[in-house]
């Protein structure tokens, strides 16, 4: 009965569906999915991953698209005979898979209808269904059992926020989770929440974050100048990043990039907002507050460095984790609104210092790992953003005492990709590939 009301739901809602996404394609620019959303793909898609078994892995966005990338690494170690998909939700998503170049085939994730998800397995052959996160999508789930293909929720957790919503609809998600054949869940909390949701105790197993599994890159001056010299930063700078921003949160950092000036006219900011197609907005802004800048999408092959005082406006997608190993300090967004804040590990694996806000609940764990070891600074609000920033722009060692501390957490921390590798592997009956 659940089963029929949900795709009941779903049919009632296709007339909207269908509008709603075209609409969001050419609102921003983008090509629409839609085929791929309804499990058409193409033959040259196919033939990208033809003649051998596969193992599909599902990141809805660019968080988990990046949390998936040691996992991808590991899988391919692992299972050298075996082709690997990504599917993406979001347009930012896909870049990150696409540009990683970690998949044989990226696509776009099918709407979950029967049909839909039922062509989708049919033509990729999957011998693994992987999930990060906490995706639970119904038929594509049910599909993948029926077709006798194991499903792995890798990364899991279930946040503050998400817990209450999930244990009122229990009835709901119970039968769903019960079909996982395991859930690698990030810690015990979390692995004691999904038990509660409905999944079977037997299949929750502890594995770790895989988020800790990105490798530690200390660059050298060459490199560093090199990388400064690709995106016409000035080579001496103090370099200041303020990452996946949200709206809302451009206008503090400028002030507080303002002041910084006024006290290190030799500073420079990389200014990244987490979704690219709000570049236009923010590029207004830039303007208005008449701060000089160019954006990433519009830089030639060879540019002249910018003056100090300018800012790089970073409007493309899979650039912002290379662009940390040429930072001094980088702030984290998302943190200054209440939208749960953004993974600080990525600026640490480049031993870089972190500043970020007080709203960090989507990465509560990984937020209280960096003040309990002076990898990072929390701010109390908008307001204390540059009270920190002229701290940590004069302090040198400081900054490179905290970027060591950080980048110790990843390394301290490693592991969780060989605990989801051994899962995995015998979900598919213990075969290497």
């Amino acid at each position: 009965m659940i089963d029929f009301i949900y795709n009941l739901l779903l049919w009632l809602l296709l007339p909207l569906l269908v509008p709603y996404h075209l609409y969001r394609s050419l609102s921003r620019g983008r090509r629409s999915a839609l085929l791929e959303r309804f499990g058409i793909l193409s033959q040259a898609e196919l033939e990208q991953i033809s003649g051998a078994g596969t193992i599909f892995i599902h990141a809805v966005s660019v968080g988990e698209t990046m949390a998936a990338l040691p996992l991808l690494k590991g899988l391919r170690s692992r299972f050298p005979d075996k082709r690997l998909v990504v599917s993406n939700v979001t347009e930012t998503g896909r870049g990150v898979a696409l540009n990683s170049k970690a998949a044989d085939l990226c696509i776009y994730f099918p709407f979950d209808y029967p049909f839909a998800v039922r062509s989708v397995l049919k033509k990729t052959r999957p011998d693994l269904v992987v999930i990060m996160e906490t995706e639970i999508w119904p038929n594509f789930i049910g599909e993948a059992r029926a077709l006798g293909i194991p499903v792995v929720l890798a990364n899991g957790r279930i946040s503050d926020r998400s817990l209450g919503r999930y244990l009122h609809f229990s009835w709901f998600f119970r039968p769903v989770l019960r079909k996982l054949s395991a859930l690698c869940m990030q810690t015990q909390e979390d692995a004691q929440r999904i038990k509660a949701i409905g999944a079977r105790p037997e299949t929750v197993h502890v594995a770790g974050n895989l988020k800790y599994d990105i490798p530690v890159t200390r660059r050298s001056p060459q490199e560093v100048a090199q990388l400064k010299a690709k995106y016409a930063i000035p080579a001496q700078p103090f370099v200041f990043t303020a990452a996946s921003t949200h709206d809302g949160e451009e206008a503090h950092v400028l002030e507080a990039y303002r002041a910084l000036l006024q006290a290190r006219p030799d500073s420079f900011l990389i200014l990244a907002p987490r979704h690219p197609e709000r570049a236009t907005s923010v590029a207004e802004l830039l303007t208005r507050e008449g701060f000089p800048f160019l954006r990433r999408s519009q830089l030639p092959a060879e540019p002249a460095p910018q003056d100090a005082g300018g800012v790089l406006l970073l409007d493309t997608v899979g650039e912002l984790a290379g662009l940390y190993g040429a930072s001094d300090l980088v702030f984290v967004g998302g943190s200054l609104v209440a939208t749960g804040g953004h993974n600080p590990l990525e600026p640490a694996a480049c031993a870089v210092p972190v500043l970020f806000g007080p709203h960090m609940e989507n990465f509560r764990e990984i937020a209280a790992l960096f003040l309990s070891h002076g990898g990072g600074l929390q701010l109390t609000g908008a307001a204390d953003l540059g009270e920190k920033l002229l701290l940590m722009a004069g302090d040198a060692a400081t900054r490179a005492e905290m970027g060591r501390r950080g980048a110790g957490i990843l390394e301290g921390s490693a592991g969780a990709t060989n605990r989801h590798l051994e899962i995995m592997a015998a979900c598919m009956g213990g075969s290497r590939g």
